[in-house]
């Protein structure tokens, strides 16, 4: 079964000179110097990279690409710092969606800063935040900003509604409108 649907051509480009993409601009977790550059190409296999390691659900992988002082602003685990912070997020998140898919929708690159429009499905299948497994499925439009310097990120922040999978997994009752 595929997890991870990832088309090449849906990654674009804003706003870049000579095909070199440089951020001059401090960071949350940066050192707020210029950092090294990033070929079109550097940032394409980063982030493919990245979302091979989604498809095989590996937490170690995903959370190598941070920063020692990376923050993650994350709907489910809040604001953390750090690779190991970023491992045990994934590792809550596998564990209770171990069927979990993730579709990129597009990907718009800008300098070192990329924005991913995904679409995340999957069953609730193990424990997630101390709620026992439901069964029930989700399926989530999502958002995810990186901040990239060095080949490292060192921000991303991810926009999803945790409250309508909470609800689509049965922990939550909607009220009727």
């Amino acid at each position: 079964m595929e997890r991870f649907r990832y088309n090449p051509l849906v990654i674009h480009q804003a706003g870049v000179q000579g095909g070199m993409m440089t951020s001059k601009h401090p960071t949350v977790a940066g050192t707020g110097e210029a950092q090294s550059t990033m070929t079109r190409q550097q940032m394409h296999d980063f982030i493919k990279r990245r979302w091979d390691a989604y498809e095989d659900l590996d937490a170690a992988a995903l959370a190598a690409d941070y920063a020692r002082d990376a923050v993650i602003e994350s709907p489910t685990a809040g604001v953390h710092t750090g690779p190991e912070a970023a491992e045990r997020a994934f590792r809550v998140i596998f564990k209770a969606f171990l069927d979990l898919t993730t579709t990129v929708d597009n990907v718009v690159v800008d300098g070192n800063n990329a924005v991913a429009v995904l679409l995340l499905e999957g069953t609730h299948i193990g424990e997630f935040l101390g709620i026992p497994p439901t069964g029930k499925r989700f399926s989530m439009p999502a958002v995810f900003f990186y901040q990239i310097e060095n080949g490292m990120i060192v921000r991303e922040r991810r926009i999803y509604d945790f409250t309508g999978l909470l609800v689509q997994i049965g922990a939550l009752k909607a009220k009727p409108a």
